[in-house]
């Protein structure tokens, strides 16, 4: 999902805000008409993908008016919903929306019944074949937003690169790793900025919807990934509270958990992209 909660975050998005925004503007009207157009804020990689597919070959027959904004971070499809710039986002899962509604004090849910997707997250690297070939003192770099930093930091200590302190959940830091015998040092980005350092680092661990961007595969491409099964991070379609009962909402989760969009991401993404309904 990933889709951050952090503010310094909010600085780099601001360029992205302002321009979804405006773009956004001569439909704030009809985002709130519940009988107008549904307008969504989504991540371009699979999110953007899987709505213009629903867009293209479902909504017509299903009475819905499909509006999909992108934006390429993981601030603006908040902020747009929580000012009514659109009406609802696909982009974040659970824990990631947990920590932003807390740290900024919107109010955002998911929409039952409407989890789509997940997208493993992986470690990739250009100099090293497998993780274990990492040499002492490599550095990592990481997805600096809470909740997927903290992810991140699990697939490593699962993969036996480091270990954590008992307890730190969704919230764990490079300050919560209690053994790193490898002496890694840990570089903190912008998600959407983890692809491009690559060439600079020795590994990154990457959100899937960012690996794909940049032509990665999460099933082919990962020295390690996230297993599906009993993975607490799904994506799924979300909007501000009191929301979730609007038609439109109801016939756009219906669609994205249907037959038709679990074959597309099924055929489209390989693995890469797994359907999580």
């Amino acid at each position: 999902m990933r889709n951050t909660a952090k503010i310094t975050t909010a600085v780099l998005a601001a360029g992205a805000l302002t321009l979804g925004l405006s773009a956004c503007g001569s439909d704030k009207d009809s985002a709130a008409d519940k009988d107008g157009k549904l307008v969504v804020a989504a991540t371009p990689t699979p999110q953007g993908e899987i709505l213009d597919y629903v867009k293209k070959n479902l909504a017509k027959k299903a009475g819905l008016d499909l509006d999909v904004r992108e934006f390429t971070d993981y601030v603006t499809p908040n902020t747009a919903v929580e000012q009514g710039e659109v009406f609802a986002n696909y982009f974040q899962h659970k824990p990631y929306l947990d920590d932003f509604n807390k740290k900024n004090g919107t109010d955002i849910v998911p929409v039952p019944n409407a989890t789509v997707h997940l997208e493993p997250l992986g470690v990739y690297s250009k100099s090293v074949k497998k993780l274990d070939g990492l040499k002492k003192g490599a550095t990592v770099a990481l997805p600096n937003d809470t909740t997927n930093e903290a992810r991140a930091l699990k697939l490593l200590a699962d993969n036996g690169l480091i270990e954590l302190k008992k307890g730190v959940g969704y919230e764990a830091t490079p300050k919560d790793v209690s053994k790193n015998p490898k002496n890694l040092k840990f570089k903190e980005i912008e998600a959407a900025q983890v692809p491009r350092s690559l060439g600079d680092v020795d590994a990154a661990v990457i959100n899937g919807n960012y690996a794909l961007e940049a032509k990665l595969s999460p099933a082919k491409d990962a020295l390690v990934a996230e297993p599906a099964k009993g993975n607490p991070y799904g994506n799924f379609l979300a909007v501000k509270k009191g929301d979730e009962s609007d038609p439109r909402v109801k016939k756009l989760a219906k669609l994205l958990t249907s037959p038709e969009v679990k074959k597309f991401i099924d055929e489209k993404y390989d693995g890469a992209v797994v359907a999580a309904f």
